[in-house]
C-alpha cells in the first residue's frame, strides 16, 4: 500500500521509499524514513497536495510523490 492511498486521520508506518535519485533523497531528507509513523491530516479540495503529520511537523506532498512511499496501516 502506498501513502497516497491512506485516508485522512489514518496512521501508518513507512516501510520503504521506492523512488530513486533526487526524489528518493528528498523524501529521506524530509524525514520519510522506514519505521517512522505518519498520519494523514487532510487532502486538498482539488486533489493536490496531501498534508501529513510526521515527527511533529506538518508536511505536504503531491499524490505523485506520496505514491513513492510504501506504508502499512497501524
Amino acid at each position: 500500500m502506498t501513502l497516497d492511498e491512506i485516508k485522512p486521520d489514518q496512521e501508518c508506518e513507512i516501510v520503504d521509499i521506492t523512488s530513486e535519485g533526487i526524489m528518493g533523497q528528498r523524501l529521506l531528507d524530509m524525514g520519510f524514513i522506514p519505521g517512522t509513523r505518519i498520519k494523514v491530516i487532510r487532502n486538498a479540495p482539488l486533489v493536490d497536495p496531501v498534508e501529513f503529520e510526521l515527527k511533529g511537523y506538518n508536511i505536504s506532498l503531491r499524490h505523485s510523490e506520496a505514491k513513492q512511499v510504501e506504508v502499512t496501516l497501524l
